[in-house]
């Protein structure tokens, strides 16, 4: 039962997850497109519209864009399945390699629900010196961190130590 439950939670928690990330995307594309970058902070932070058809840091720019959008279908299906059975065969025990799977999970679904429905990602985050982002890419980047501190920390000590004496 208890393991019912943390399936549940986890499948809610990534739907209200998924969801934020296209409503932001929405409000987005919605207020932004066709304007100017709105200044949040001057220098350091605005929001800008953008229709984004290649993957972070544009690593898959010398592939023609007629062949990147079926590539990035076929690679993020086979991503998402992979994380899938992962999670349904070894879900981790530690909350935060639960919460880094939940992350990861929830920004490559949202991104890969665009490139399905739209044929290209809305970013609209704009760090200055820095790729225009936005909430799944921010889920991506933060479960990475976690996970890998997670991998850092290494296992937990699941036996109890004896008492002195």
């Amino acid at each position: 039962m208890k393991a019912l439950g943390a399936r549940l939670t986890f499948v809610l928690s990534l739907i209200l997850l998924v969801g934020c990330d296209h409503g932001t995307k929405y409000v987005a594309k919605a207020g932004l497109q066709g304007h100017h970058p709105h200044t949040l902070i001057r220098g350091v932070l605005d929001l800008q519209y953008v229709e984004h058809t290649d993957v972070a840091f544009d690593l898959l720019r010398w592939i023609p864009e007629g062949a990147r959008g079926p590539i990035l279908i076929f690679a993020g299906a086979a991503g998402l399945v992979a994380l899938a059975a992962f999670l349904l065969r070894r879900p981790p025990r530690s909350r935060a390699g639960q919460l880094a799977l939940l992350l990861v999970t929830a920004g490559a679904l949202g991104n890969y629900l665009d490139r399905i429905v739209r044929g290209y990602v809305v970013d609209f985050i704009h760090l200055h010196h820095w790729p225009v982002f936005n909430v799944a890419d921010s889920c991506v980047t933060i479960g990475a961190i976690l996970l890998g501190l997670t991998a850092l920390r290494g296992p937990r000590a699941t036996t109890a130590r004896p008492a002195p004496g």
